[in-house]
């Protein structure tokens, strides 16, 4: 275990962890807000490279999933993780959970270089962590990758034996049921019967949110990076298909990123049509000014870390003292809509965006416990 803050290495495996402090070095990036620790863990012969950021441990030790993706730059990465980490102590605060903010990136393409060797460096170095993040499946990562992890260190949740296995279908439907609250909102009813959804990225969850959305009688509009996987949900779901960068210009009612964030931006946002965004991708905002975009274009924002809280609610609920109970998870699902109701009611109250009035929730409770 980590005594200190500073320099250590691990020599295990086939290769030598380094795990370095780099909270002061990565102060210079924006996304910092006042983290508390950043980490980074390096072991070249395996592959590894990943950083731990924790941002914020008022309400208890950090917790976020791990994400593997092949970032360009290193500042790229470290700007991404951050951003998570953040927004991993919103999700924890407005969710009620004992739990603080973090976020992991292992920066390497998952499709070719996620490697046993490479899970075991980083195994290592979460085990070297244990007190201080505990972590569970993210873009990149599978329930069979966390049950290797939680194999080999015990600060891994969302696996197989811990119960609440892979987090993907919760998450998808706190979305399908924070959606339908943001319908009712703007139309007086929660059916969803021949309202046309746009789904951007159709992996775990924008694909279990897609089978929700199907049953319930909505039309599909749908796009990923992966054109196969798109030609597959025409069929599942009569689905009509669109192109990946075009998915949120498309002419539909609701949009519903469940890709990669940051695509909610100075050019994209003119170019919406649909009156609602409610999906599952974190950080679907560039800039926190661009929620006041939205609200000038009189789109309704189901703030992503209050939608997408069902995955992060069922990993907490495996470390729970009792062990994983599926309707205590469940309980804490069911309050998403009332959640997001409650806030877009208050927004329209204050003329505040929805984006303020879920922080403001969030720091209420950290600031209480403080």
């Amino acid at each position: 275990m980590l005594q200190s803050v500073g320099h250590t290495e691990i020599t295990g495996g086939t290769g030598t962890l380094s795990i370095r402090d780099i909270t002061c070095e990565s102060a210079r990036i924006d996304a910092f807000d006042s983290h508390e620790q950043i980490f980074l863990g390096e072991d070249p012969s395996r592959g590894l490279k990943a950083i731990v950021a924790i941002h914020n441990t008022r309400l208890g030790p950090a917790l976020g999933g791990t994400r593997i993706w092949p970032h360009e730059t290193f500042d790229a990465a470290l700007t991404d993780v951050l951003r998570l980490s953040r927004g991993m102590t919103l999700k924890a605060a407005i969710s009620g959970l004992p739990f603080g903010g973090g976020k992991a990136l292992i920066v390497a393409d998952a499709r070719t270089a996620k490697t046993p060797e490479l899970l075991d460096a980083y195994a290592e170095m979460l085990l070297a962590l244990k007190d201080r993040f505990w972590t569970a499946e993210d873009v990149g990562m599978t329930l069979a990758d966390a049950d290797y992890l939680r194999a080999r260190t015990p600060n891994v949740s969302g696996t197989s034996s811990g119960g609440g296995g892979n987090p993907s279908p919760i998450t998808a439907e706190g979305v399908f049921l924070g959606l339908k609250a943001a319908v009712e909102h703007r139309h007086g009813s929660e059916d969803l019967t021949g309202l046309k959804v746009a789904v951007q990225g159709l992996g775990a969850v924008g694909w279990a949110l897609c089978e929700r959305l199907h049953a319930a009688g909505a039309a599909l509009i749908v796009a990923d990076i992966d054109a196969d996987r798109a030609g597959e949900a025409t069929s599942e779901f009569g689905a009509r298909k669109c192109a990946a960068d075009a998915i949120h210009a498309a002419d539909a009612d609701i949009f519903a990123p469940c890709a990669l964030g940051g695509m909610l931006n100075g050019n994209s946002i003119p170019e919406l049509k649909a009156g609602i965004i409610a999906g599952s991708a974190n950080n679907q905002l560039a800039r926190e000014e661009d929620a006041v975009l939205l609200k000038e274009s009189g789109i309704l924002y189901a703030p992503d870390y209050v939608i997408n809280s069902g995955g992060l609610i069922n990993v907490a609920a495996e470390l729970e003292p009792g062990g994983y109970e599926a309707e205590a998870a469940f309980a804490r699902l069911r309050h998403i809509p009332e959640t997001l109701a409650d806030i877009f009611h208050r927004a329209e109250a204050t003329g505040m965006t929805t984006n303020e009035v879920a922080e403001a929730l969030a720091l209420e409770r950290i600031a209480a416990a403080s």
